[in-house]
């Protein structure tokens, strides 16, 4: 495969071309030449207006469905749906059936989804298929690839189970996640818990359950040692933790759903189950500190928190509609609504290093992991122009900024129509 991108705006700070518009020869998956002016004549070319390149998007947190809920989305489609929107990396949630909790599992994962644009990164389950009480075969998982261990938005709640884990994989470096939940203060609520809630009469979801499950995941960590990755974190009390936490000098990272910085409860007032979140949207106050907490560095990572659910479990009564929302499409085009696109880039290629992801500078001689994207453009997200199987988005009816142009990886390329 050989690609010539011409008049690419390189967008890298660890490479000596950042900033530069040049072109870039790419022969079967490295990087040839990058110059002013290059002439290939038996390469394909992408040349677009106002093009620019970064090093690959990576997601810490996507679910399809694939294996036990191909309903919602397959591993084949979801992930030609990940490169469209960009991504050249994702984190494979554990929310499947049977749950990814040995060796074959993984390999089942990592299989499927071979030789595609898109990589996809298995995290492994923590506790046993049969027994929430009993550790899986953590090594195992990470030596069969997976990239972390997690039981997804099932939280922890035996605590001196998160202690072995943490113990346990701290013997060979693995990142153990866990999701900042008390499901006791959480019983029964579909939603924030405030003046929204209060007035269209919904039970909902207090601060103090985010705030309660960090405090003691965090004082397991420090007792314990090992990585902590809290994920998705929603409140202001949430970042102010992990901040301190950070101060303390815990190993402890965290990420927010891109959503959670773009709405709020308020969304809830017409019981519209597509903002039916978890975490949920929360007021205004705690998005002030998400974003406060991504600019300082405190939230480590964005992420789109992709969850297809199918209709069946989306067109019903709130109370009993499923949590969750698709959000690799509109990840690019939302981030491009609060902030330059180019910065956006730069903000989807965190959390890499934490999950153990190899990357490479845009350089003469790396592999070609690129994103492929322009700042022009502005799109209004319908049913119509969702790729994704399912199609309950919170972003329905929102207009986005930017344009995804397409993805370069393992020496495959894929290019958005025109």
């Amino acid at each position: 495969m050989n690609i010539l991108l011409k008049s690419a705006k390189i967008i890298d700070p660890t490479s000596s071309f950042h900033g530069n518009t040049l072109d870039i020869l790419i022969r079967n998956g490295l990087i040839d030449k990058i110059d002013k002016s290059i002439d290939a004549p038996k390469a394909s070319v992408i040349e677009h207006k106002n093009l620019c390149v970064s090093l690959g998007w990576f997601d810490s947190s996507v679910s399809f469905g694939e294996p036990g809920y191909e309903e919602r989305e397959t591993l084949d489609h979801g992930l030609s749906v990940a490169a469209a929107s960009g991504f050249t990396q994702i984190a494979y949630n554990t929310n499947t059936n049977p749950l990814p909790t040995s060796k074959a599992d993984i390999s089942f994962l990592l299989r499927s989804a071979a030789h595609t644009p898109t990589t996809l990164h298995p995290k492994g389950h923590i506790t046993a298929q049969d027994n929430t009480q009993q550790l899986a075969e953590l090594h195992d998982l990470s030596q069969a690839g997976a990239i972390c261990f997690s039981n997804h938005k099932q939280p922890i709640d035996d605590p001196h189970l998160l202690l072995l884990a943490l113990q346990y994989a701290r013997g060979f470096d693995g990142l153990v996640e866990s999701f900042p939940i008390d499901p006791q203060l959480a019983v029964h609520g579909v939603m924030h818990e405030g003046r929204i809630s209060t007035s269209i009469g919904l039970t909902g979801i207090p601060n103090l359950a985010e705030e309660i499950r960090i405090r003691r995941d965090l004082a397991i960590l420090s007792y314990t040692g090992g990585k902590l990755h809290i994920p998705t974190i929603s409140t202001a009390e949430g970042v102010g933790l992990i901040r301190q936490a950070k101060k303390d000098k815990l190993d402890v990272t965290c990420s927010v759903a891109i959503h959670n910085l773009m709405m709020t409860d308020e969304q809830l007032d017409g019981f519209d189950t597509r903002y039916k979140l978890m975490p949920p949207l929360r007021e205004s106050k705690d998005q002030k500190a998400l974003l406060k907490g991504l600019k300082d560095g405190t939230i480590d990572m964005v992420t789109s928190d992709h969850q297809p659910i199918d209709i069946e479990h989306k067109k019903v009564e709130l109370e009993h509609a499923a949590y969750g929302s698709l959000g690799l499409e509109t990840a690019f085009g939302s981030l491009c609504t609060m902030m330059d696109a180019e910065d956006a880039a730069l903000l989807l290629n965190r959390g890499k290093e934490r999950f153990g992801v190899s990357q490479q500078s845009i350089l003469i001689g790396a592999q070609a992991d690129l994103t492929l994207f322009t700042a022009d453009g502005t799109t209004t997200v319908s049913k119509e122009s969702i790729l994704s199987r399912s199609k309950n988005s919170a972003y329905l009816g929102k207009e986005l900024k930017g344009t995804v142009i397409g993805v370069i990886n393992n020496n495959c390329v894929f290019q958005n129509p025109s």
